[in-house]
């Protein structure tokens, strides 16, 4: 079946992307960018851009509707919105706001509990019960942030909407991440393929359906064959580990791999903030990213590549630490023991890369991401990159033995 991939709020963003702060800041003096960099960034916002309208062959995941939940239905969490929330429960999901009626509003949400019953790209679906008006509807993810929706046990539930990956696996061969469930003709690309991993690569998979690894692929799925992966390890659905080699969370961001110099230099930067944001975290012990990865210079083996500050696009050493920063987020996020101090999304929707609002900027004192260690144990954060599209990030309880990296 032929599907047209929509994707309005990507596309806004694309179009936006010269419009909101990127703010990987290097400290140092602004580097101008040539006429042929120039180019290059043209020709790479065109790739995007037909991406996005690209169609797709083949079956693809249906996610949850209302209809699958009923007042019984396990929740994934349960929070409760703050007084002042505006967000609004929608009886259907909707793709421009001026499209919706009062019969599509359902419940303005603010100081309400709501049970968390499914976590999609774009839309959250939730439940609240009240004496006489029970509800089950959509919200939109983008409304949430972290201070709007408040854990009702925050011992034992995070504090954001979030896509918990459930495995982690290397790639056992080169590793197709398909745009449909339609198996792939070879090792060449035959054009259903969002990025070809390298052997080797480790990445992280939401879950498993109809046969399929599925993973988030910027705001989209993607589909991997299980045959093209190996070393499967299951991801603790709680912070108790399930084995030791076991993560207690995982998230997988992917990038392009345009091969011009300054997306070279992006790729180069992810690797370089992976090495750089790996290690362990004792209990009580607070992490700041600037001051780990940074500061962004050539000193610390970054070079220069596109960032946005302030409505323009600029060179800047360390251009691509923000998605290290932002994989990393997503990964904390999924924790209960972790407290987020500090952080701040890009402007606009976000960064592509991610979930709409799901990313952490860093580069100057404002933007950046700092987080405690609330557990009673040491964990391990280890960030992976194969220089071929995919940037890992998981957390470990840390045992002492175990090594400081995979």
């Amino acid at each position: 079946m032929k599907r047209i991939v929509c994707i309005l709020l990507g596309l806004s963003l694309l179009l936006g992307t010269v419009s909101f702060a990127y703010a990987e800041e290097s400290g140092e003096e602004d580097i101008q960018f040539t006429d042929e960099q120039l180019a290059e960034m043209e020709a790479e916002e065109k790739e995007a851009e037909e991406d996005i309208a690209a169609v797709v062959e083949g079956e693809v995941y249906e996610e949850k509707k209302r209809e699958d939940f009923n007042m019984n239905s396990p929740a994934l969490y349960t929070a409760k919105m703050r007084t002042d929330f505006g967000g609004t429960i929608y009886s259907r999901k909707w793709a421009k706001l001026e499209d919706v009626t009062s019969r599509d509003k359902l419940l303005k949400c603010g100081g309400e509990k709501v049970d968390i019953l499914y976590v999609g790209l774009r839309w959250l679906i939730v439940r609240t019960k009240r004496d006489k008006n029970n509800v089950i509807g959509y919200i939109k993810r983008e409304y949430l942030n972290q201070s709007e929706i408040v854990p009702v046990d925050p011992v034992n539930t995070p504090a954001m909407n979030v896509q918990k990956h459930t495995y982690i696996a290397k790639t056992a061969t080169t590793c197709h991440v398909r745009k449909s469930m339609v198996p792939s003709s070879g090792s060449g690309d035959d054009g259903n393929n969002w990025v070809i991993l390298k052997p080797g690569t480790e990445l992280s998979i939401w879950k498993f359906y109809k046969g399929w690894a599925m993973v988030n692929y910027m705001r989209e799925y993607g589909y991997i064959d299980p045959n093209e992966l190996t070393d499967l390890i299951p991801v603790s659905p709680t912070d108790e580990e399930l084995y030791p080699d076991s993560p207690i969370a995982a998230y997988t961001s992917y990038y392009k791999m345009t091969q011009t110099d300054t997306n070279k230099s992006r790729i180069h930067n992810i690797k370089t903030g992976c090495k750089y944001i790996s290690g362990v975290l004792q209990p009580g012990q607070r992490f700041n990213a600037n001051q780990t990865m940074g500061p962004y210079r050539p000193s610390k083996g970054y070079e220069p590549a596109p960032v946005l500050t302030k409505g323009t696009s600029k060179l800047g050493y360390g251009g691509g630490t923000c998605q290290v920063s932002s994989t990393l987020y997503n990964v904390l996020i999924q924790l209960p023991g972790i407290t987020i101090n500090h952080r701040r999304p890009h402007g606009g929707n976000g960064a592509s890369y991610l979930p709409i609002f799901c990313d952490a900027a860093v580069g100057n004192p404002e933007l950046n991401l700092i987080f405690t260690n609330n557990y009673d144990f040491p964990i391990r954060v280890v960030g992976t990159s194969n220089d071929d599209g995919a940037l890992m990030m998981r957390i470990y309880r840390y045992h002492g033995e175990q090594a400081a990296a995979d």
